[in-house]
């Protein structure tokens, strides 16, 4: 496994003799192609999509303003674990995937195991994120089976990911500053209503709308369900750490990405849902709707909810994008350079990878043929508990890593906060979550399939190991 997990590394433009050598020898390794203001941006979107704009609904539904500390406990948790995955980043910036460092510090099995979870997982996001598509375009065309359009958005975003690295980075650049301005639109829209005191048809917009009607739904009986919606929220987040070896700068722009995250939850989250339920109480939002297009729908601003939901329609398709190229690129990874899938196009794009990635994620149009009511919610409890044990063993790497020669020969400038403590305090909070999800009636059945998936990949690396 160590040997498969290609080391990515600038193509050079020497020429002569040299310059051919070097080029045969880097024919088959991706291209750094994200310049600074890519990774800041990927960084900054990457924890916006639809687990905020879609599942904020159900959320809210489920606890009430109390949603807003368990964004702030989920988020801690989160950054926490961002800095360890930083932490192990700046020690080795060629590494091609965080699944580079499982292997080497907690051995082969464990690399093969979470390698080939990690992509299957992002294909369980990547079918969630797909499935948004289609709500949110049925919001115009409701007459119009979603499967169309998810397929249109499908081929279109495989189009842009198969042109080049720098291709994608722009457009998810772009995705993630649409998500952004809107968010802020809607915080300063809040801020603004809030004080001039708006009359709507549920009433008038106040601060006090957070606790008037109850701080905490159902009498608190069903708070701890909400820590699944949200803990799918911040899947993805890691996703900066793919984008390290393709960085021209990774040294420089991983720190500030990765410490710029709990401001971002801050804003972008509390923010954004502090303003979202003190237009209106948190009693009118709808748990299977968007609560930024009920908000101005709500307010009878009918245009306004249309953009917005071309808003949270871009960010589908931006955490949708992310996912075609994080698979590919994985898939590449694992199978190893000496494959038919371990091979790149002259475009320096891990064609077969993308290809078959591509195809599955496609079959989230099937999943909603099969159950076209509840098709997001099953899928996203698949993915949740697929990273949680992800999340789990990565920060467990961090903890080997600090025991580890390659520390103490060399230690970084870039430390996670509070460690070890702050690793075992993690590892405690993953393991609720996971818990939450086994004993939840509508996560258990899901949560019970991707365990046994774990379980027939450990098997499959005992055998591997053995042969």
């Amino acid at each position: 496994m160590g040997e498969s997990l290609l080391q990515y590394t600038e193509v050079s433009n020497l020429v002569g003799d040299e310059s051919e050598m070097t080029m045969a020898e880097e024919e088959n390794t991706l291209k750094r192609g994200l310049s600074s203001r890519h990774v800041e941006m990927i960084a900054l979107g990457g924890t916006i999509g639809t687990g905020l704009f879609l599942g904020a609904g159900r959320s809210i539904s489920t606890a009430g303003p109390a949603i807003l500390l368990v964004y702030i406990v989920v988020g801690l948790f989160m950054f926490w674990m961002m800095r360890a995955l930083g932490e192990l980043i700046i020690s080795n910036p060629e590494e091609s995937t965080f699944v580079g460092f499982v292997t080497k510090y907690l051995g082969e099995r464990a690399g093969f195991v979470i390698g080939w979870t990690y992509w299957i997982g992002w294909i369980t996001i990547a079918m969630a994120e797909l499935t948004a598509v289609g709500l949110y375009m049925q919001y115009w065309f409701p007459n119009i089976h979603a499967w169309v359009f998810e397929l249109i958005v499908l081929i279109l975003l495989y189009l842009i990911n198969i042109i080049a690295v720098r291709a994608f980075g722009e457009t998810e650049f772009w995705f993630a500053m649409i998500k952004i301005v809107a968010i802020v639109a809607m915080i300063v829209a809040g801020v603004i209503m809030i004080f001039g005191q708006v009359k709507t048809s549920a009433g008038t917009t106040s601060i006090a709308n957070l606790w008037q009607y109850g701080f905490v739904a159902h009498h608190g009986t069903k708070i701890l369900s909400a820590f699944q919606m949200v803990f799918f929220a911040f899947l993805g987040i890691e996703f900066v750490g793919m984008t390290a070896s393709e960085a021209k700068d990774p040294l420089k722009t991983i720190p500030k990405a990765v410490n710029s995250i709990i401001i971002r939850i801050l804003i972008f989250y509390v923010g954004a849902l502090i303003a979202i339920m003190s237009i209106q109480p948190w009693t009118n939002y709808n748990a299977n709707e968007s609560p930024f297009v009920q908000v101005f729908s709500g307010i009878g601003i009918s245009a306004a909810a249309g953009v917005i939901n071309f808003v949270v329609l871009t960010a589908a398709a931006s955490s949708l994008n992310s996912g075609l190229f994080t698979t590919g690129r994985m898939l590449f990874a694992l199978t190893g350079p000496n494959t038919w899938v371990g091979k790149l196009n002259h475009r320096f794009i891990p064609i077969r990878g993308l290809n078959i990635s591509t195809v599955m994620v496609g079959m989230a149009i099937v999943l909603n043929f099969i159950f076209p009511s509840d098709a997001f919610d099953k899928i996203t409890s698949i993915a949740s508990a697929a990273f949680v044990v992800i999340y789990m063993t990565l920060i467990y790497a961090h903890v080997k890593f600090r025991k580890s020669a390659d520390y103490h020969v060399s230690p970084s400038h870039f430390k996670m906060p509070l460690a070890p403590f702050s690793n075992y305090l993690t590892i405690a909070f993953m393991t609720m979550i996971l818990l939450i999800l086994l004993v939840g009636d509508g996560t258990r059945a899901t949560t019970i399939l991707a365990l046994a998936w774990y379980a027939v990949m450990i098997v499959i690396s005992m055998r591997k190991k053995n042969k």
